[in-house]
């Protein structure tokens, strides 16, 4: 088993039974697992990222129309499936955040957005693996406050990778 399915099957056990989990207790009864794209090996990435001169604060939508304090770390540039698009990464006091929303946006993928936690290296570069990527909590219940990804961050290639459009939203 690779190690994406075993961190597949862990997620899906902690949707399904974890008191923590976003899920309501109606959608955990009738819950079979979330909905993934096949891995991906070509989106499992080591960028280079153009670290901002000046590390602006921004403020980031939530769902619940609150706001979320980042600052924009840097930008990388990277393609998917020949096409070229570019990316922020944002850091807060919880570590690096990558939000982003592609073109398969509410279709094949949560409308609002998927997130990855971008991990550092220690040369200077981040892992980025798309296959990782995640829904917000909100995509699953209301009760959740999620940030907005930025209009930087829209892309408008297909990122076929990582967590799918969960169908089941109460």
């Amino acid at each position: 088993m690779s190690e994406l399915t075993t961190l597949r099957r862990s997620k899906d056990d902690f949707m399904a039974q974890d008191p923590h989990s976003p899920l309501t207790d109606n959608q955990k009864h009738g819950f079979n697992g979330l909905d993934y794209f096949p891995e991906n090996t070509d989106l499992n990435i080591l960028v280079n990222v153009d670290q901002f001169q000046e590390k602006a604060k921004i403020q980031m939508q939530t769902s619940t129309g609150d706001f979320q304090s980042f600052q924009r770390f840097g930008n990388f540039k990277f393609s998917v499936e020949g096409e070229a698009a570019e990316l922020t990464i944002y850091v807060n006091e919880h570590g690096f955040f990558l939000p982003f929303v592609d073109s398969l946006a509410g279709d094949e993928t949560y409308p609002a957005g998927r997130y990855l936690d971008p991990e550092p290296q220690d040369d200077g570069k981040f892992l980025v693996d798309f296959n990782l990527a995640y829904n917000p909590y909100c995509a699953y219940n209301d009760r959740w406050s999620c940030p907005f990804p930025p209009a930087e961050n829209r892309i408008q290639v297909p990122v076929r990778a990582g967590e799918k459009n969960y169908k089941d939203h109460n």
